[in-house]
């Protein structure tokens, strides 16, 4: 009950959604099919956020447009493309959503303009506002000529009436946000123009009324148009964002400029503002990294509804569901967008509404198998739920002979092939040499911004609670017992344990792991020694804890290797560490450590420097002796997680759901 308000209806334009749940747009890469429709994994994936009981679906965009900035790009509501086919397919999701008592948006843009992804511009200038830099390549984009406006304008409303005809409640326009094309258009920093695009806010604003007054004609004025809106910018400068509490000049568009901006775009006639912060120059804010707050675009969303009669949506974040129902009465919005933790948990709004909040799996904002994967493969995923954008082809395959599996290892791999494993009728039992489940999901859970590795730590033990695993705690495992117990399948998943090496004076030389499980104390002042993700994160960690912290790397830029796969978390970390003090020194090998003094080679020069610990981060060996001992004395074994190979918790996850699904 204490969350109920959630659950009542709110209306956008002509459409009542019958809670205050949307899934928030992302990116539909992996979702479509050559032809411009949706292919089956996404009417799948859709779908099942809207069983799962999310009250508004809103698609992945879509490009109306398909000739002006001519690229490739997944789903084409236009009618120059292929509209039969994509009415088609589009109703045959919208009916499937529609089953379930769930609205659904099409998402629509106008382009990318300065920040089209690299592999999809090929031969072609990109365009813009005005001759301006690309956001990514050394190039200067081709201004638009004002008939490729007017044909982007016809566009939106021939896409708008395929997606009407589809069976979409209605469109959300892509963006007047994060930088895109309308976006360019929005912010003098971008528009240069001087004809009626450009100068004055309601001139740089003509494109985006434009589209809303084109759709309005072609589709009916009942039929909803919402824009997804950025009320600031953060730009520092030309592909320099700010970072949160930092003292900046605003180059973009300030809170004075959004909020005039917000009030003309609803008097334009959008029934709704999306709303959050950010541009693709300050990208870790319209893609929250762990890094970044929850509930971070709050106090933005409340300045838009206080100046706007249209229900404000506010995403950034927001999976917790005491501060979700806090937003709602505060009057900071009106609905909550969920992206990721619908990645992560499609029956999240269900889930909530029964009570189940601990069933909920928790997304860890990694960004490893959405943001990351939707940027360096085409494909959105999710790190946490294998199954997520690939429902039917991972589906649950219930078993007729149950078997009796030993795990050895309760980290993350081993905790999900027992989940999946119990799911499908076998017998699996973990057996865990320490006193907790998660393995390395405790140290790297330790720093505050992390707190999620522990969620998911949490939500895996109740998950063996509710599958009836069983959980032999404080047991370490060797090859006679599991040869005396007859399992007839075995999984060794025994994780890996951090490197470790001598530098002399040992007693004062830590593992990160130790450092983070406040095992050892670092003292004062602490160096680092190695530069990934791990070590970063250590020093971001105490740096802001009050420590001194100085990472040695020995390549020439830190998180070469094992860094993030999202830009977003890796850029926003790197400008993290100098922020809050941390220093670096790269091209460094380590020498010794003697009487507080660690020496470094760095570049042929030795440099001396003072501290009261050494903190080694440098990388993890497998633990897979049990493994040798085993692999030619049981008849099925399998080796999961870190122990097979040193990894992220994306591919002990995944690895761990493939094979327990097939056994």
């Amino acid at each position: 009950m204490e969350y109920k308000e959630l659950y009542q209806p709110v209306r956008i334009g002509s459409v009542t959604v019958k809670n205050r749940f949307a899934l928030a747009p992302m990116g539909p890469l992996g979702l479509a099919d050559a032809q411009g429709g949706f292919n089956q994994r996404g009417i799948d994936y859709y779908t099942e956020r809207a069983k799962g009981g999310t009250g508004l679906i809103i698609t992945g965009v879509t490009f109306s447009d398909c000739e002006v900035e001519t690229q490739s790009m997944p789903n084409c509501p236009n009618s120059t493309y292929n509209p039969v086919h994509f009415i088609r397919t589009s109703k045959e999701m919208t009916e499937r959503i529609h089953a379930y008592g769930s609205k659904v948006f099409l998402m629509m843009s106008a382009g990318f303009g300065r920040v089209t992804i690299p592999t999809n511009l090929g031969e072609f200038p990109p365009v813009a506002p005005s001759a301006i830099p690309h956001r990514w390549l050394d190039k200067v984009c081709r201004p638009l000529e004002k008939e490729e406006i007017r044909s982007i304008i016809r566009s939106f409303g021939d896409g708008a009436y395929n997606a009407k005809r589809g069976g979409f409640d209605g469109v959300e326009i892509h963006a007047v946000h994060e930088g895109y094309l309308l976006d360019q258009f929005a912010i003098s920093m971008f528009n240069q123009r001087t004809d009626e695009y450009g100068g004055s806010l309601e001139n740089r604003l003509r494109f985006a009324k434009e589209v809303v007054e084109e759709i309005k004609k072609r589709c009916g004025a009942d039929f909803p148009v919402v824009m997804r809106f950025s009320v600031k910018s953060m730009i520092k400068d030309w592909r320099e964002g700010a970072l949160p509490g930092e003292d900046f000049e605003e180059k973009g568009r300030d809170i004075e400029e959004g909020l005039e901006a917000a009030k003309l775009l609803v008097s334009y006639g959008y029934d709704a503002l999306d709303t959050d912060v950010g541009t693709y120059d300050a990208w870790w804010w319209n893609h929250p990294p762990m890094y970044m707050e929850k509930g971070l675009y709050r106090p933005y969303c409340k300045m838009v509804k206080d100046v706007v009669d249209v229900p404000v949506l506010c995403a950034g974040r927001m999976d917790n569901p005491d501060m979700a129902v806090q937003a709602v009465q505060n009057g900071e919005c009106d609905m909550i967008s969920l992206g990721r933790p619908l990645l992560a948990d499609p029956d999240y709004v269900n889930k909530l509404r029964a009570g189940r909040i601990k069933e909920i799996r928790p997304c860890i904002s990694c960004q490893e198998g959405c943001m990351g994967r939707v940027q360096e493969y085409s494909m959105i995923n999710c790190a946490v739920n294998p199954q997520a954008a690939r429902e039917r082809v991972t589906a649950y395959t219930p078993v007729l002979k149950p078997k009796k599996v030993m795990i050895v290892g309760g980290g993350v791999a081993g905790c999900e092939a027992a989940r999946v494993l119990a799911i499908r009728g076998h017998k699996p039992e973990i057996f865990e040499k320490e006193q907790v489940l998660g393995g390395n999901l405790l140290p790297g859970g330790a720093p505050e911004f992390k707190e999620d590795d522990l969620e998911l730590a949490k939500w895996y033990t109740y998950q063996m609670e509710l599958l009836g695993v069983p959980v032999h705690y404080g047991t370490k495992v060797n090859k006679e017992d599991v040869l005396a117990q007859h399992y007839d399948t075995v999984i060794i998943a025994t994780g890996s344990v951090p490197k470790r090496f001598s530098l002399g004076d040992d007693e004062k030389v830590y593992t990160a792991a130790e450092v983070l499980m406040k095992e050892k104390d670092c003292g004062k002042t602490t160096v680092i020694v190695g530069g990934g993700l791990v070590g970063c994160e250590t020093a971001l960690w105490l740096a802001r804890h009050g420590k001194n912290v100085t990472i040695v790397e020995a390549l020439d830029q830190l998180m070469a290797v094992n860094g993030p796969l999202c830009h977003a978390n890796h850029d926003m970390l790197l400008r993290l560490l100098p922020f809050h003090g941390v220093k670096e020194v790269l091209n460094g090998r380590v020498q010794s450590y003697m009487d507080g003094i660690l020496t470094v080679d760095q570049n042929g020069t030795e440099q001396k420097l003072a501290c009261d610990s050494v903190i080694l981060s440098v990388g993890y060996r497998e633990e897979n002796q049990l493994y040798k001992e085993l692999q030619f004395e049981t008849p099925e074994i399998y080796l999961l997680g870190d122990v097979k190979n040193v990894s992220n918790i994306m591919y002990g996850i995944w690895d761990a759901f493939e094979v327990a699904n097939h056994i």
